[in-house]
């Protein structure tokens, strides 16, 4: 069965909420960023991570990678904290479409 990108992102932003960042690297393959490396950058952000309201996830930015095969898209989308309600910390990630739904890829991590 193959899952929207709201449900992708959603699985993504649980693992970050919860601090689950081994299990995050493991969905993802580590292939940009490591658990490690996902720890530093909200650690270095010095927010606690909160989950967002439903409405947030109609925010999501989908672009298509022209070009690419299999078919992939660029996602970000606004995370929120429990200090600031929706923050300037932006999760970057790749969905690769493959026969079973999406490959996940976590690009960055970063401040807009």
């Amino acid at each position: 069965m193959i899952h929207s990108f709201r449900e992708q992102v959603e699985s993504v932003v649980v693992l970050l909420v919860t601090g689950d960042y081994e299990e995050l690297e493991g969905l993802t393959g580590g292939v940009r960023l490591t658990a490690s490396d996902i720890s530093n950058a909200i650690r270095q952000y010095g927010r606690s991570l909160v989950y967002p309201p439903a409405s947030a996830y109609n925010a999501i930015d989908t672009v298509l990678v022209m070009g690419s095969t299999p078919p992939q898209w660029s996602v970000q989308m606004q995370l929120w904290t429990a200090e600031e309600g929706a923050s300037d910390l932006t999760l970057e990630m790749t969905l690769i479409q493959t026969e079973k739904g999406y490959q996940i890829e976590l690009d960055d991590l970063h401040v807009l």
